[in-house]
């Protein structure tokens, strides 16, 4: 089949397009190469997967914005795509704060004009990346699908939920199938240099102080990029018309823990340099994958020990 994969070249997404290959796909991966990090860590990603080509359909990078609905068109016009994966969005709870705008943009409109793109060339399935962010201040536990999301504390969870409700009514009035995949803290090779676990590595390689918000007992269900991508693919097997589904560790890991684990893989300790809680993040993610086990028979693997030992391995191999 042929597979449009939007943020093909981030970290996920570029996961993601490497598995399709290697099921013999074809992939077109649509990206901006955003500056919210070096576009050279992007371009890399993409090198890697140029050299699996030869094992799937082709691979295919596109440079685009989804913000500007002709570069959607245009590729639409000129590919007729079985399925899309949508992984592209500006992300990151604490620049919502500073970037409201910003997110809306890129990751509602930037939605509305994938699925009208989508509408408009006959594509049927759509797989929507979510995040567990949408569930906010949520004092039940685990996070259940059917939880209340009024409770939401930054913009790029709002812009996440909007693009939850955006699928439901592209399913409901034109009939498309519709999957929207909440993520829980993924993390693995590739993984963004700005998020917790690769910047506290860089910091404790170092020995330059680990900036940690609170007094550690935040928590967050930690869950390994292969898991996250055999979640992603089951999607793409199956219908549902229109369901929402978690895609977790299912067991959580305060940030003590941690800064523990990554110490003892490492072997070195964190210099740690203390600040107060910062607005937008939640105390805890902890997701029931009850749902996802039954409808996509999703079995997360890698436990925290092993995935920071994985993730280790690859850091220090791209020094």
């Amino acid at each position: 089949m042929n597979f449009l994969v939007t943020g093909g070249a981030g970290f996920i997404g570029s996961h993601v397009c490497e598995e399709l290959l290697r099921q013999g796909h074809a992939v077109w991966a649509f990206d901006n190469l955003h500056p919210f990090y070096p576009a050279a860590v992007k371009e890399r990603n993409i090198t890697e997967i140029t050299e699996i080509r030869e094992v799937g359909g082709g691979f295919t990078f596109v440079l685009g914005e989804l913000a500007e609905p002709t570069a959607l068109r245009n590729l639409f016009r000129n590919v007729k795509f079985d399925q899309v994966i949508h992984l592209a969005a500006l992300a990151g709870v604490r620049p919502s704060l500073q970037e409201p705008e910003s997110f809306q943009q890129i990751n509602v409109e930037g939605t509305v004009n994938l699925l009208e793109a989508c509408h408009h060339s006959g594509i049927k399935k759509v797989t929507i990346a979510s995040s567990s962010s949408v569930y906010g201040v949520n004092k039940k536990v685990p996070f259940s699908e059917d939880d209340p999301t009024q409770r939401l504390i930054s913009p790029y969870a709002a812009s996440k939920l909007a693009c939850e409700a955006l699928g439901h009514v592209y399913h409901h009035v034109y009939g498309m199938d519709i999957a929207m995949l909440r993520f829980f803290t993924v993390y693995g090779p590739r993984q963004r240099p700005d998020l917790a676990i690769h910047k506290f590595a860089r910091l404790i390689e170092d020995g330059k102080p680990v900036p940690v918000f609170g007094d550690g007992s935040t928590a967050r269900d930690y869950t390994y990029v292969s898991d996250t991508v055999a979640g992603v693919i089951a999607c793409t097997n199956r219908e549902f018309g229109y369901e929402i589904f978690n895609l977790g560790g299912s067991n959580t890991v305060t940030l003590a823990r941690l800064i523990e684990v990554l110490e003892q893989t490492l072997g070195k300790k964190a210099i740690i340099d203390r600040h107060p809680q910062q607005p937008g993040d939640v105390p805890l993610t902890f997701a029931d994958i009850t749902k996802s086990r039954k409808h996509l028979g999703y079995d997360p693997k890698i436990g925290i020990e092993e995935g920071i030992r994985l993730f280790v391995e690859w850091f220090r191999k791209q020094k």
